[in-house]
């Protein structure tokens, strides 16, 4: 019955939800919070959440995909940014708005931003709507239609050729005909906000035309 947070199958990013079984041999059963559930999760897949109003202002139970503000190499001014990986021994590694990326940053480095975790409503899918993914994140994007909201900033896709794929981060997703990653049938002009892919990357960094 413990609240918990676990890598669903694996994966980089931790869900939230709760201890339905222990195994007994260091494997566990978790019940998801979005009605998922999981046999056999190793212990170190799991963590235990802590809501701590001290672990609210630091980055203690920050998640892959929050927004963030870490001191880049231990220095003293804070630098915007979202967690991109979250190790087991309370490290982070933070991918940096202008584009830096950084490995194991040390709890005390890292404070949650005001604005929260959840990206603008705007940029939100909603089921039904058409979009172009990139399956299982490879670099060419798929059309399709968004199956479910995750409500967690993941989104379950079916693809027009007819294969599924759950969990689908945000990132890997825009609006049918690119509209969200700035199409390259208008002119973009200084200033306009974008995403684009840091040095040919298949991830896409938050930014604006200088």
């Amino acid at each position: 019955g413990d609240k918990v947070e676990a890598r669903y199958r694996g994966r980089e990013k931790y869900y939230p939800g709760k201890i339905s079984r222990d195994r007994g041999d260091g494997t566990y059963d978790v019940a998801y919070d979005d009605g998922e559930s999981e046999t056999r999760v190793r212990e170190d897949l799991i963590k235990a959440t802590d809501s701590g109003s001290d672990d609210d202002r630091r980055g203690g139970g920050a998640r892959v995909g929050d927004k963030v503000e870490a001191r880049y190499r231990g220095r003293s001014k804070y630098y915007p940014g979202k967690i991109s990986r979250v190790h087991s021994d309370g490290t982070f590694d933070i991918d940096y708005d202008d584009g830096e990326q950084e490995t194991r940053v040390l709890e005390e480095y890292v404070k949650k931003t005001k604005v929260g975790f959840r990206e603008d409503d705007d940029d939100d899918y909603r089921e039904g709507e058409k979009i172009e993914a990139m399956y299982r994140g490879r670099s060419k994007w798929y059309p399709g239609h968004v199956a479910r909201d995750r409500r967690d900033g993941t989104y379950d896709v079916d693809y027009a050729d007819g294969e599924k794929e759950t969990r689908v981060s945000k990132e890997y997703i825009r609006r049918a005909g690119g509209a969200e990653r700035g199409s390259s049938r208008g002119r973009l002009r200084e200033g306009a906000r974008v995403e684009a892919r840091y040095r040919g990357r298949s991830k896409f960094y938050p930014g604006k035309i200088s």
